[in-house]
């Protein structure tokens, strides 16, 4: 191996330590915590705390997710083409993260006369999408920046997802707990499901839960942006493109990935699958508690004890990987996720709604199913980048990583808009204490079977990827003859 290959090797494949693990995992902590609460609970929020139309927020949603066609690709472009003294990526955690927060924020804010109006929770909504776009545009394509060590990519990997997952336990399980806690109507003293622990809950679907749903949304907005910062400091950029290969990056390079790149396009769609059927889920969830088994006051416990396998289990993923391979992987995980499904819809059935055993079982294997097999994926992200350099020349970390984020919003808009527009459609009525059997249908139907199919279709798709480990050893064996060429002629 010469000289300039050793340098490459010493520096593109350092291992990462723990801090830095930690540090590039918040980033993800704090994307959740304040975008996530968006995703999971704006949906429940505005059809019941603000009374906004179920179909008018459905369509709020879908027409910003159409404005990121042409909006991600700009924004990748431009983050390839420019770097500052911080670096390539880094500095957009502080740019946008900032202004993320406080937009997240508004849209929970009770504000008289204002917080209620359709045009302001549009705005407000559309600028906050187009903002998360620069925040998560950059660090997507930060994980491929830290290393190309493959041992630190899936470590780097279940990390992230530990602290991501960390971040959905606040938001899926408490933060409905603690807006229950402060909420003002109703109050009683309820069974919370865990081992007989009783609360003081009030009614959070009801307008005057408002000032409630802000508190305690502030917190995580505060929690969220010290988790931005910490990202910032704590990682370093090590592989990026050269000057040369920033200068050629052009807005069409986004269209030739998609022509070229074959893993990313395949890698997208499932991206697209996976996230329509997690936000299937999570967009109809509250209402599934609410109105299907009466037991909203579960949420807290049964997320609880379903969120374990994303925190405690991710350290087990590489090894797992080895033991079923790549695409083994997701089948073996997806396949645990419709099991749960199945289980669900068991709980959901007259007579089984106060079976408290099988809500925690039901939940836990299918939360281990889902966050395995979307949480790992993004340990196929930064092979993508590198097989992308290979066949043009060009490092478009950016411009592959607004591809995924496109893919992504797809799914997430599929995933918030059509649940939405199936319980309008079912009949649902937000005003209602109690919902017809028609409406309960369409509840069942977005939180159960199309997540079942969309995640069997996703298990199709999988098998299709192309790019073994042998690979992804090859393209980092010729990326090194490279690179090595480009520093002796630099030299």
């Amino acid at each position: 191996m010469s000289n300039n290959t050793q340098n490459v090797h010493q520096d593109e494949y350092h291992k990462l330590n723990l801090a830095e693990r930690i540090g590039y995992g918040l980033g993800d902590f704090a994307q959740n915590l304040v975008f996530g609460t968006v995703g999971g609970f704006l949906a429940l929020y505005l059809t019941t705390v603000n009374t906004i139309g179920t179909a008018t927020a459905g369509f709020i949603f879908l027409f910003v997710r159409i404005v990121n066609v042409i909006w991600d690709p700009m924004v990748g472009t431009y983050v390839d083409k420019h770097s500052s003294r911080a670096g390539k990526y880094r500095p957009w955690l502080l740019r946008a993260g900032i202004p993320m927060v406080i937009l997240a924020a508004l849209l929970f804010t009770p504000i008289p006369g204002i917080s209620d109006s359709v045009p302001f929770i549009f705005i407000t909504y559309l600028l906050l999408d187009l903002i998360y776009s620069v925040v998560n545009i950059p660090y997507g394509s930060l994980n491929a920046s830290l290393t190309r060590d493959p041992d630190s990519v899936d470590q780097i990997t279940t990390t992230r997802m530990m602290l991501a997952n960390g971040a959905n336990l606040l938001v899926y399980t408490m933060f409905p707990m603690f807006v229950q806690l402060v909420a003002p109507l109703d109050r009683s003293l309820k069974d919370t499901g865990l081992f007989g622990l009783k609360l003081n809950m009030g009614t959070y679907t009801d307008p005057s839960a408002d000032h409630a749903w802000f508190s305690v949304y502030a917190i995580y907005m505060v929690i969220g942006a010290v988790a931005l910062f910490l990202c910032y400091k704590l990682t370093k950029e090590r592989v990026v493109a050269n000057a040369e290969q920033t200068a050629k990056v052009k807005v069409y390079d986004f269209f030739v990935e998609f022509k070229n790149n074959k893993p990313l396009i395949i890698l997208g769609i499932f991206f697209m699958l996976a996230f329509t059927f997690m936000f299937f889920m999570n967009t109809v969830n509250g209402f599934f508690y609410q109105y299907t088994v009466n037991h909203s006051d579960w949420m807290g416990a049964v997320g609880l004890i379903a969120s374990i396998p994303g925190i405690a289990f991710t350290v087990f993923w590489p090894k797992l990987k080895k033991i079923f391979g790549k695409k083994g992987f997701f089948h073996f995980f997806l396949g645990m996720f419709v099991v749960g499904e199945i289980l669900t819809w068991v709980w959901s059935l007259d007579g089984m709604h106060d079976q408290l055993w099988l809500a925690y079982v039901s939940t836990f294997i299918k939360q281990w199913g889902l966050s395995s097999a979307t949480g790992f994926m993004w340990a196929l992200v930064p092979e993508v980048v590198s097989y992308g350099e290979l066949k043009s020349g060009k490092r478009n970390a950016a411009i592959i990583n607004a591809i995924m984020g496109l893919f992504f919003k797809v799914g997430f808009t599929l995933g918030g808009a059509i649940p939405l527009w199936f319980l309008a459609a079912y009949g649902f009525n937000g005003d209602a204490e109690h919902q017809t059997a028609n409406a309960l249908a369409g509840i069942n139907m977005s939180a159960i079977w199309i997540p079942a199919v969309l995640a069997v279709v996703s298990m199709i798709v999988m098998h299709f990827y192309p790019l073994s480990d042998k690979d992804v050893d090859s393209i980092n064996k010729q990326l090194d003859e490279k690179r090595a060429e480009m520093k002796a002629a630099e030299a």
